[in-house]
């Protein structure tokens, strides 16, 4: 490794005592990816096992060949509506890698193995016969009597990608709307790729949001996990309709300037043997480690064994697939701290030699390195996001520099800050320094996205920021002509809050669907403890549209506030610059790329005339400010006053004077 590959280690001299733990880890991955290069032609070919397994047409046999990995299996056998479903009539061969192959030739069966007729695989094995879903099956659909999940045939015709030139710069700034096209409608039900993309996307683009984030993409038996607990890898959920109509979302997307992001889950999967891949070919071992080490004993369910090359294959090609097939901009990655680890992330790193020595499960971060290598070879500007909470070094940093490839990381630490901080402390308690040393904990080469709340403070059993605030509140005094204290509190603080986080935070945003004009409640799935109930499985558009109702200045402020951070480059600038710390007045005020920020958190304080110092000599005025009664506050400071910056005898500093409002944000430019 050259002096360039510790790059990681110049960024970050309190790894110095860990360089070579970092070569280690580097010459792990050049390693695996020279192996691969050797056996498979290189990644990129290694990553087209999509197109292999699973069913494919093969116009040069005119026939469809459908491929199976399944080493410790007996027998396989193809069956579906094509053959009346007679079990042991269409056998497949075996190969001396455990691969079964049969070719369906077209001049027989173009009447009966037609799109969208449903097929299994029996699987004979150690567990006897079984009914399967093939691994690689593109196309998944649940019967509405019986709710079991069968595979289709689905043979993609050539798609319209002609006018389909997106690509989002590299140095452009990411504000994420996160998603979930199931839940977007109103109404009490399952919503589809088609409303999401004539509903909801001009939506997001009003709002000034740049990306999407999809969570429940890939199919899912169980609709309340979220999506977290996938079956079928390859397969768009056919609960809102069909590949096609996926590819038209994106496509819909990209035709306005917006960015796919896919929530992509290869930390775990279900460990159910009807739907999923788990035990496919009969053992314990073929996708995941046997034992204790293949159980993820919170999640309930299976891990992979990243070491194991058809793993790689199968994880690697999904990421190609839906790049290619879909045109995804890339993915953030679920659950990236449970898979680098054998505790699984819920262990505290109290010293560095944890992050290297004790507990690494070493093969899923090789895979990380290969995904991310990968990811960015097929589209240079690809987006991709790690969730993680255990900080492991070199994260976001290049892999060549020594890391494991992720342009971001979830500053999943922010969103808990302020629960706890809403739940344990009354406002006047709040301590302003923690508060700064908390949206500032992190390295200035770790590129991070910064959210108030996501859909985790969402689910059943937790609560929004604005529900958390206002409560039950929310019900009865949402009328713009109805004056009450505590929905007064709650828009004050949603919006300081969101406000202080984006300024602060990290170096992209995050916000989910709704919660940018304080949606209420929770999130709960239908589910038999609330009588298979949609009601709270949706986002009630209609609120933030009705012009009588206060969720309008939520969203108003929202759009705003992103129009200020995008249009001054603040999420691609340095750290804030603290100029004012004032526990007395609550007020904090800081610069960020020659922005002031003037964040006064009392809950009754205002000042007038109230100075603090800024870097430079010259006129300033407020260019955004959360007490505007347009943002449902109280308008007591005229936002077209210009403030003229002044110095004091002796003193080389610059100062201003403005009136400091009680529960107030103001953003103030130089003129």
């Amino acid at each position: 490794m050259d002096q360039k590959k510790l790059k990681l280690i110049k960024d970050d001299p309190w790894l110095e005592p860990s360089e070579q733990d970092i070569i280690d880890r580097y010459n792990r991955y050049k390693d695996r990816l020279k192996s691969i290069e050797d056996l498979f032609g290189g990644l990129n070919e290694f990553a087209n096992t999509y197109k292999y397994f699973g069913i494919n047409y093969d116009s040069s046999r005119k026939g469809w060949v459908y491929r199976e990995w399944a080493p410790q299996a007996t027998a396989l056998y193809l069956v579906g509506d094509f053959n009346n479903w007679e079990k042991y009539s269409h056998p497949l061969t075996r190969d001396q890698y455990g691969i079964w192959e049969i070719f369906l030739p077209k001049s027989e069966y173009q009447t009966t193995f037609t799109q969208g007729s449903k097929i299994k695989v029996l699987v004979v094995s150690q567990m006897g016969e079984n009914f399967r879903i093939p691994a690689y099956i593109n196309r998944v659909v649940q019967d509405d009597d019986t709710k079991n999940f069968t595979g289709q045939v689905w043979i993609p015709k050539q798609f319209n990608w002609k006018d389909d030139q997106f690509e989002m710069a590299g140095d452009t700034e990411l504000f994420i709307y996160e998603c979930h096209v199931g839940m977007a409608q109103e109404k009490e039900g399952v919503g589809t790729y088609k409303e999401f993309a004539k509903n909801i996307l001009p939506r997001i683009k009003n709002a000034e949001y740049n990306a999407i984030q999809m969570m429940a993409i890939q199919e899912h038996p169980y609709y309340g996990s979220f999506g977290y607990h996938v079956s079928s890898f390859f397969a768009p959920s056919s609960r809102f309709g069909s590949p096609e109509d996926l590819k038209e979302l994106i496509k819909t997307a990209h035709g306005i300037g917006i960015a796919v992001i896919l929530d992509v889950v290869h930390s775990h999967t279900v460990k159910n043997t009807v739907e999923g891949i788990n035990r496919f070919d009969g053992s314990e071992s073929q996708y995941f480690h046997p034992g204790e080490r293949g159980e993820h004993p919170q999640w309930d369910s299976k891990i992979f064994d990243y070491g194991k090359t058809e793993v790689l294959r199968f994880l690697l090609s999904n990421l190609k697939y839906w790049m290619e097939e879909f045109h995804f901009d890339g993915f953030r990655f679920d659950g990236v701290g449970s898979m680098m680890y054998f505790h699984h992330g819920n262990e505290p790193i109290t010293d560095r030699d944890k992050y290297f020595k004790q507990g690494v499960e070493w093969d899923a971060v090789t895979y990380l390195q290969l995904a991310n290598h990968l990811i960015h070879s097929i589209k240079p500007n690809a987006i991709s996001i790690a969730e993680d909470v255990t900080g492991m070094p070199g994260l976001t940093s290049p892999v060549e520099d020594g890391g494991l490839g992720f342009d971001y990381r979830l500053g999943m630490g922010i969103p808990d800050f302020w629960i706890k901080l809403l739940k344990e402390y009354n406002d006047e308690s709040w301590d302003l320094s923690f508060m700064w040393q908390v949206l500032n904990d992190r390295l200035t080469h770790v590129k991070t996205v910064a959210y108030a709340e996501s859909h985790d403070q969402a689910l059943v059993g937790d609560k929004t920021l604005a529900f958390r605030l206002m409560d039950k509140e929310m019900y009865w005094h949402m009328q713009k002509d109805d004056p009450d204290l505590q929905i007064d509190r709650g828009i004050a603080l949603h919006k300081i809050i969101r406000l202080f986080t984006i300024s602060l935070g990290g170096n992209a945003w995050m916000n989910f669907m709704g919660n940018e004009f304080g949606h209420p409640e929770w999130i709960d799935f239908p589910r038999e403890g609330n009588n298979w109930s949609y009601k709270h499985c949706r986002r009630q558009w209609s609120l933030v549209d009705d012009p009588l109702l206060k969720y309008q200045y939520l969203a108003a402020f929202d759009k705003a506030m992103i129009h200020v951070i995008k249009d001054n480059k603040i999420m691609s600038s340095f750290f804030g610059n603290q100029l004012n710390m004032d526990d007395w007045n609550k007020t904090i005020v800081f610069e960020r790329n020659h922005l002031i920020f003037v964040f006064n958190f009392h809950i009754n304080h205002s000042v007038e005339g109230y100075e603090f110092r800024v870097p430079n000599s010259g006129e300033y005025q407020i260019i955004l400010n959360s007490d505007s009664k347009e943002f449902g506050g109280h308008g007591r400071i005229d936002d077209s006053i210009t403030y003229q910056a002044y110095q004091k005898e002796n003193d080389p500093s610059f100062y201003l004077k403005i009136y400091n409002t009680n529960r107030t944000a103001l953003v103030l430019k130089k003129v």
